[in-house]
Parts: structure tokens; C-alpha cells; sequence
């Protein structure tokens, strides 16, 4: 029986890229941040940043709104940066699959406990006696 490929670990190639793996990484603790913030954390041009977003946007991974600024008395508005529900599912598929590529197994859950692994040590132990 095979498994089905919807379930489980994914790697994204989409996510994958360092600056969207960071992007994602951001936006998955929060609800929501200013397109701003997001520059000055990963200390990236408006372009560069604006080119990652228009990708994770393609891919349905995160939304984006405008809104008036309440701090500013011109015009400009405000981007305002959010991961979506496929985007949170994405990004978590993909670092537990970056888990099982660096580990060789998933990462332990409440549901799955922890793979039991022996290490040799050197004189009597309890199990082995």
C-alpha cells in the first residue's frame, strides 16, 4: 500500500528560498506585520523583499491589505503582511521536513513519542546489567 502523497512532511521549494524561509519563519508567530518591519528585520531593500512577498502571494501563502497610516498626516499607506492558512500548513510541512532530512526521522509530537535509540557506553548499565 503506498501512502498518500498529501499527507506528511513537504518540502517547498517555494518556502525554501532563504529569504522566504525567513519571511514564513516571521510571520508564522504573529498574526500579522508591517511590510516595514519585515525589511528592517531581515535588512533587505523594498525591492528585493517586494519581489520575495509577490512569490509566497502566487503561491497563496500570504496576503497582504493597505491601509491609510494612522501615524503619518500624508498619503502613504501602510502594507500590512500576513501568512494564510495554506501558508501556515506550507511552512510547517517544510521544517518538519527539513527535521527528517537533518535527523533521518520526524520530530517527536505529543501523538508520536520520541524514537528510542541506543548508544554504547563502556562498563555495566541497568538494562544491559
Amino acid at each position: 500500500m503506498t501512502e498518500d502523497p498529501g499527507f506528511g512532511p513537504k518540502f517547498d521549494s517555494v518556502i525554501h528560498a532563504p529569504i522566504r524561509l525567513r519571511v514564513c519563519g516571521i510571520l508564522r508567530r504573529i498574526d500579522e506585520i508591517d511590510f516595514a518591519v519585515i525589511r528592517d528585520t531581515l535588512e533587505i531593500s523594498d525591492a528585493s523583499l517586494s519581489k520575495h512577498l509577490k512569490a509566497l502571494s502566487d503561491a497563496g501563502y500570504v496576503s497582504m491589505k493597505k491601509t491609510a497610516s494612522l501615524s503619518r498626516s500624508d498619503s502613504r499607506r501602510v502594507t500590512w503582511v500576513k501568512l494564510t492558512g495554506a501558508g501556515r500548513e506550507a511552512f510547517d510541512s517544510h521544517i518538519a521536513e527539513l527535521h527528517v532530512i537533518a535527523h533521518g526521522h520526524p520530530e517527536p509530537s505529543p501523538s508520536r513519542p520520541p524514537l528510542m535509540t541506543w548508544s554504547p557506553t563502556f562498563g555495566a548499565t541497568p538494562e544491559l546489567g
